[in-house]
Parts: C-alpha cells; structure tokens; sequence
C-alpha cells in the first residue's frame, strides 16, 4: 500500500476515469490519503465524477513519474464522515479553501479490491493487490 501512495504522492497529479453510461471521462487530481488500510481520494458531491462513482463504482488511476507508470483499477467505495474529512484536511490543509467538515458537499472515498500495476519503459511489470 505504502509503495502505491508513495508513487501517487512523488507524482503529484495523476489520473481518475470513470464512466458516463458508456463514455470514460478522466480528469486530473492530486489528492490521496490511507483510510483504514486503503487508499482513499476526495471529491464534492456536485461534480459529475461523484455522479459517475456512484452509479459505477469502478474506477482506474494512472501515473507517471520518473519513467514508471502506475495503473489502478478499483471499485469505489464512499467512507465520507467527519473522521474522514478531518483527516484530509490534515493531510492537505488546502482543501479546506473549498471544503469543510460536514459542509455536506465534502465526498471521501476509499477503494476496494485493489490491483496496482507498476511499469517502466521497457516493458517491466510488478503486479500488486491491496
């Protein structure tokens, strides 16, 4: 888990798709904390992508950095509470220029059934679950 949000948090921004019904859509994002053992993302509840998650839970991440690339595949999961808003205010002070504990907008979710695959530009691989 540590070798995955140490790649996420090295790379800065990285890559969330989701679906619309039969269309992908990936924007760029830059926030990830470990919730109970997995990693978690924030959003708000009035982006498409809180739509989108809740309808498909399926989700993938991909990152570069420094010639290594990550993809993640998971499903969704929202664990939003208090706790979990506290947390990711800890750990990125900034979000609460738009977010706040129990503003009721603030979205946490973590994701379940974890496979990370790690690459390099020669065509290495190191597969991992979570």
């Amino acid at each position: 888990m540590e070798q995955v949000l140490n790649f996420l948090r090295d790379a800065g921004v990285y890559y969330l798709a989701t679906a619309d019904g039969d269309q992908p859509h990936v924007r760029p994002i830059g926030f990830v904390m470990d919730w109970n053992g997995k990693p978690a993302f924030c959003t708000g509840n009035k982006k498409d992508m809180c739509r989108q998650l809740a309808a498909n839970p399926k989700v993938e991440i991909c990152a570069y950095h420094d010639s290594k690339a990550i993809r993640i595949c998971g499903k969704a999961v929202f664990v939003t509470s208090p706790e979990s808003q506290a947390k990711a205010l800890e750990v990125m002070p900034a979000l609460g220029k738009i977010y706040s504990v129990g503003d009721g907008i603030f979205e946490i979710f973590c994701l379940e059934d974890v496979k990370a695959c790690f690459s390099d530009m020669l065509g290495n691989k190191q597969e991992i679950e979570l």
